[in-house]
Parts: structure tokens; C-alpha cells; sequence
């Protein structure tokens, strides 16, 4: 009996060792990653996102590679350029990988490779190019470097996407020298401005008294215009007036008389006026007569012209 109960001890005890082995080597393979598997020592195979088994005591993840892309920002490499100037710059690196197996089997330590590569590639492009072209000239040396990382990187499953020269330190003195020589520039541009600025001030002066000019010759214009027709307007009522005047004595038919009378007392206006020379009609002459008649008369003292009682 005590031989039966340790047999089932020892089965269950290796069903649970079973489970534990078969849930330990059971693994689920992330978005974006890749294990590479290996079966006693030899590469068995690569898996993808998903539940995997491996077989145990046989089978072992050798590698777990992430496919994302990724970033290396490489140190300040010195390099010298054609025209003999030292330099330090620094890179940066996108890249991705794309075949896991080749990435684990075919170079010792991938990043380092790609640093070294990448500092090797800089001093050759940047040695055929003066240092004005460098300063000048990212995009191109970017577009050469990716190239160049790309095709070299290629048997080791990577591949690299983009690459950016981030700085570019030249020599102290040819930063003071570049310095002064920006500093010109900014004076120069800011002495344009200024003329541009007063030039603009001066065309906006002039078109000012331009346009004040012409609306003190409007207002000008517009008095006299309004001056003549005030007048115009005076003349009119004055004639008007005239009209009315000789319509209301041609209706009222006054006598001859009357109109004898009025000729006089105009011709007496007309008298004390500055004319030196006259034209009397003949009707105003006979009254003329008559009065100086009258006068002799008073003067000889042939008529009385003391009050009656």
C-alpha cells in the first residue's frame, strides 16, 4: 500500500513538472518584434507576432529583435576637409530591421559596426569637399552617407532609412571669422531697411502734400464755383426784382405825370453820380425847362410866396 501511494505521488508530482515545462516554454511573440530560435546550437527558425511552443530542453530564443524603427545618436567624429580644416560632427542614424536571422548571425555587435562605418564614410566625403561646400551642402552628404550605411548594412538584415548630419563644429577661430562676417550682414541688411523705411517715409510725405494740395485746390475751386453762383443767383433776383417792378407800373398805368417825376428824381441820382457826360430824353429836358422857369420866377419876385392869411 505504501509502495502504491509514493507511485502516485511520483506521477503527479511529474504531471505537475510536465505542465510547469509545457507553460514555461510556451511564448507569445509581441507586435513588432521577432525571435530568432535556435534547436541545439543551429539556427531552427524566426517567429512572428503570435503563441509559439518550444520544445524544451531543445529549443532557445537566441535572440529577440525589435522591428521598430530605431534611433542612434553617434558622438562628434573629427573630420579634416579638403582645404585642411578640422571639424567635429555628429550624426544621427534611422534605421530598421529587416531580416532578424541576418541581423543575429552576420556581425558582432550591429551598432558599433554602424558607428564605425558611419565615421569612416563622414572623414571620406567631407575629405573631398572644401569647407564652405560642407557648410553648405547637408543634404548632399546626408543623401551620399545614407547610400553608402545602406548597402554596407544590407547583409546584416538592416536597413538604413535616413541619416542627419545634426552639427557641424567648425574650428573657434572660423566661428569668430563667421561670427563678425554674420554680424556684417545683419548690420548691411538693417542699414537697407532703414533707407528702405526713410524712402517709404519720404514717398509717403510727398503723396500727403500731393493729395493736400489738390484738396486745397478742390476747396479752392469749389469756393469760386460757389462765389460765381451766389452772384449768378443775385444778379438774377436783382433782374427778377427789376421785372416785378416795371410788371407792377405797367399794371398800376400810372400817369405821364408820374412818370415825369420819376425821370427827374433818377436823373438827379444820375447827377450827383461821377458821369462826365449825360444823354437827357426830350421829355426830361421840358421838365428841365419848366423847373428853371420856376426858379427865375421865385428869384425876380414876380410870384408871392408868402404864406396867405
Amino acid at each position: 500500500m505504501g509502495d502504491f501511494n509514493f507511485g502516485i505521488f511520483v506521477v503527479v508530482v511529474l504531471l505537475i513538472l510536465i505542465i510547469l515545462i509545457a507553460i514555461c516554454n510556451i511564448k507569445v511573440v509581441p507586435q513588432a518584434y521577432a525571435y530568432v530560435i535556435e534547436r541545439l546550437g543551429a539556427y531552427k527558425c524566426t517567429w512572428g507576432t503570435g503563441l509559439h511552443f518550444k520544445v524544451p530542453f531543445m529549443d532557445k530564443i537566441s535572440k529577440k529583435v525589435s522591428l521598430k524603427e530605431q534611433v542612434i545618436d553617434f558622438p562628434p567624429q573629427p573630420v579634416i576637409t579638403k582645404d585642411n580644416v578640422t571639424m567635429q560632427i555628429d550624426t544621427v542614424i534611422y534605421f530598421e530591421i529587416t531580416d532578424p536571422k541576418m541581423y543575429t548571425y552576420g556581425v558582432e555587435r550591429p551598432i558599433a559596426a554602424i558607428e564605425n562605418l558611419t565615421a569612416t564614410t563622414l572623414r571620406n566625403i567631407i575629405g573631398e569637399m572644401e569647407l564652405d561646400h560642407t557648410l553648405t551642402s547637408r543634404d548632399v552628404i546626408n543623401s551620399k552617407i545614407r547610400v553608402i550605411l545602406d548597402e554596407a548594412t544590407d547583409p546584416w538584415g538592416i536597413k538604413v532609412n535616413r541619416v542627419e548630419l545634426k552639427n557641424i563644429i567648425p574650428p573657434r577661430e572660423i566661428q569668430d571669422a563667421m561670427e563678425k562676417q554674420m554680424k556684417a550682414e545683419r548690420e548691411r541688411r538693417a542699414r537697407i531697411l532703414d533707407a528702405e523705411g526713410e524712402k517709404r517715409s519720404a514717398i509717403l510725405i510727398a503723396e500727403g502734400k500731393k493729395e493736400s494740395a489738390i484738396l486745397n485746390a478742390e476747396a479752392i475751386k469749389e469756393s469760386k464755383i460757389r462765389e460765381a453762383q451766389g452772384e449768378a443767383e443775385a444778379i438774377i433776383a436783382v433782374q427778377k426784382a427789376v421785372a416785378d417792378g416795371i410788371r407792377m407800373i405797367n399794371e398800376a398805368e400810372p400817369s405821364q405825370g408820374m412818370i415825369a417825376i420819376r425821370s427827374l428824381e433818377a436823373f438827379e441820382k444820375a447827377a450827383d453820380g461821377r458821369a462826365t457826360k449825360l444823354i437827357i430824353p426830350s421829355e426830361i429836358q421840358g421838365l428841365a425847362g419848366l423847373a428853371a422857369s420856376l426858379k427865375e420866377m421865385v428869384t425876380d419876385g414876380n410870384i408871392d410866396t408868402r404864406p396867405k392869411a
